[in-house]
């Protein structure tokens, strides 16, 4: 008897855990999406992570010359907590939003085509732990 209370409350928990994730995602999903909306038209793709302090995700994207994009990266319940930089293959600095009081999105138009390396991670002083999404739109 006691072994199936375990298993029931096991079973309570994971369901009440995945459900709490999923609400998390939607709402850091939704806000973000309203970065990327007309003039811009969203890759297609979310990139997410979990981040604790001092862990660092790492995103790859190609932008093509002559075109004008939107990154779009969000975390927790307010703008303003993640920090995202955006180098070129050779690990170059070519972008963070740390430098604009970590901004929520930034556009950029590249005048050749360029694979690039996007990290993202928390800015501890305002959170510590979270999800993040980032997205990437194009102008139309």
């Amino acid at each position: 008897m006691k072994k199936v209370f375990i298993i029931i409350v096991g079973i309570i928990s994971i369901t009440f855990y995945v459900a709490v994730m999923a609400q998390t995602t939607d709402e850091v999903m939704n806000r973000c999406v309203k970065y990327i909306s007309h003039p811009y038209i969203s890759d297609g793709q979310q990139y997410r992570a979990l981040l604790n302090e001092d862990e660092v995700a790492e995103f790859h994207a190609t932008f093509y010359g002559g075109s004008t994009y939107r990154i779009a990266a969000c975390t927790g319940a307010s703008d303003g907590a993640l920090v995202f930089s955006v180098y070129d293959s050779d690990r170059h600095l070519l972008f963070t939003n740390k430098d604009y009081e970590n901004t929520p999105y930034w556009d950029f138009k590249f005048k050749s085509t360029v694979d690039c390396i996007i990290e993202a991670q928390l800015d501890t002083k305002v959170k510590t732990s979270g999800l993040a999404v980032m997205l990437i739109g194009f102008k139309q």
